[in-house]
């Protein structure tokens, strides 16, 4: 794999990068590492979820490899539910169907890394233009994310 240098600064989310939100999800989100920066193999984001917030049911073809870094979050993966909670890992194989919440009374972060990479700036950037006016149903969501290669199966947890 090829890699450029990167320096991003975890102690202050958002002062150096901007952060992506998408508040019909509770989301807000920093992309600490571009596909370009690790030749297309991975990119990293880190995310803030709202108490009770999380994704819809969707799968991709990416492999994501989730640590808690504050919180507790319950997870569905392939219909089976877990809590995954400060300092554990979560790995969902490219292809299954995943869904987590925040299910802490605070806001709740993750660190999460994505294989191969995806333009996770283009892709909440857009997912949240499509959300801008409300929650919309999974046949919207679908026609936005066919490009990415998402399926949107169902609603949040």
């Amino acid at each position: 794999m090829d890699f450029s240098f990167l320096h991003s600064r975890f102690d202050d989310l958002g002062a150096r990068q901007p952060v992506l939100s998408i508040p019909e999800i509770g989301l807000k989100l920093t992309v600490r590492m571009e596909p370009g920066q690790s030749n297309g193999a991975m990119s990293i984001i880190e995310t803030e979820n709202a108490p009770g917030y999380g994704p819809p049911l969707h799968r991709h073809p990416e492999t994501e490899i989730f640590r808690v870094l504050e919180g507790r979050y319950l997870y569905e993966i392939d219909g089976k539910r877990f809590y995954a909670e400060a300092g554990d890992f979560v790995t969902i194989p490219g292809g299954s169907a995943h869904a987590f919440r925040n299910d802490s009374g605070e806001p709740a972060r993750q660190f999460i890394v994505i294989c191969p990479a995806l333009d996770a700036t283009g892709f909440f950037k857009g997912l949240g233009e499509v959300m801008k006016d409300g929650h919309p149903d999974t046949d919207a969501l679908n026609a936005f994310s066919r490009y990415w290669q998402v399926e949107f199966l169902g609603p949040p947890l």
